[in-house]
């Protein structure tokens, strides 16, 4: 019995069509014929050159336009987040400090041939300055590898190298960042940096992942990537940047902006010495409670078993029985997410 739907034996059906090729081009697809004025030619061409004629999305001047600011503020945010949600990234320790934050035996070679200039010329001022300077970076080099060891216990906390659960995130620069994204890379994990565009030329440090390197324009939607997969903020000794993003985390944790999360300072003398948190709190600038949203640590091992403790004593512990990151999951850290 045939079927109702069968065609016709006498019919038949047509070649489907190429997807974009055709045999006869559309009037369009043709320039202006031989038969029209030469003018009208040029005429046409200056319409196709003009600006106006290229397709938003590939017309980078206009998107530069300010009309344009929100388009790239969400195109500064929907490329970071869209590639670390294709790597599976749920939670980082993030890590602030100085890029002027040297390995310690690059910075005791520094000061060495800073020691022998002086040596030769004494009575240079500029030298001198040089020299104390120098002094101080040696003495704060310890922290370097304080953050390369930090890097190293997070990096070993995920199961495997194609595991992103947890990463260290830091802002993609040398110094203190540069150590934390390198004791990573040694490990063999996963890690982030987070570039900005300044006007001078910059570039990455050689241990993040490639992939996961990624540059922004504003620093606002740079720092909405810090704090949203947070777990944990570390603050190696630094300058204005660190500062920013340290008081600026507080700022949001004072608030209840965001939910707390734990803020470790490495160094305490450093720390104590440049902020006092005390004297602002005596001049009633903060609150006592304010005084408990952060806490001083010296080595890499204890700012990571201080990190693990915060979190079970919160309820949101997010490692397992073996002090691991938990896979595939992605608790709720904070009930309204920045």
């Amino acid at each position: 019995m045939t079927d109702k739907h069968d065609h016709d034996a006498s019919k038949s059906i047509p070649k489907p069509p190429h997807p974009l090729e055709r045999v006869c081009p559309l009037p369009w697809e043709h320039p202006v014929s031989p038969q029209q004025a030469e003018a009208l030619k040029k005429q046409q061409q200056e319409i196709m050159d003009n600006p106006s004629y290229i397709e938003p999305d590939r017309d980078v001047a206009f998107i530069h336009e300010d009309e344009l600011r929100g388009v790239r503020l969400q195109l500064d945010y929907t490329k970071a987040e869209a590639t670390m949600n294709a790597y599976g990234i749920h939670h980082a320790v993030v890590v602030f400090g100085s890029t002027r934050l040297k390995d310690e035996r690059l910075a005791k070679i520094e000061h060495d041939v800073l020691l022998a200039q002086l040596a030769k010329d004494p009575t240079n001022t500029a030298l001198q300055q040089q020299v104390r300077l120098s002094e101080k970076q040696v003495q704060l080099s310890k922290y370097y590898e304080v953050g390369r060891q930090l890097g190293q216990l997070v990096g070993q906390a995920g199961y495997g190298p194609e595991d992103s659960s947890l990463v260290i995130m830091t802002g993609g620069g040398p110094g203190g960042m540069e150590a934390a994204n390198r004791g990573a890379f040694e490990v063999g994990a996963r890690t982030v940096g987070l570039n900005i565009t300044l006007p001078r030329e910059q570039y990455p440090n050689p241990y993040i992942t490639p992939g996961l390197c990624f540059q922004f324009h504003y620093f606002a939607l740079r720092k909405l990537h810090f704090m949203k997969r947070a777990v944990a903020l570390i603050a190696l000794p630094g300058g204005y940047g660190t500062l920013d993003e340290l008081f600026g985390a507080l700022t949001l944790i004072q608030t209840r902006k965001i939910t707390p999360i734990p803020i470790v300072l490495v160094g305490e003398s450093f720390w104590r010495e440049i902020i006092s948190f005390e004297r602002l709190l005596e001049y009633g600038n903060i609150d006592p409670e304010d005084m408990n949203l952060f806490w001083y640590a010296e080595t890499a091992d204890e700012v990571w078993r201080d990190i693990k403790e915060w979190h079970r004593n919160n309820g949101t512990d997010i490692f397992d029985g073996e002090g691991r990151i938990q896979p595939r999951k992605k608790p709720s850290l904070r009930p309204d997410p920045i």
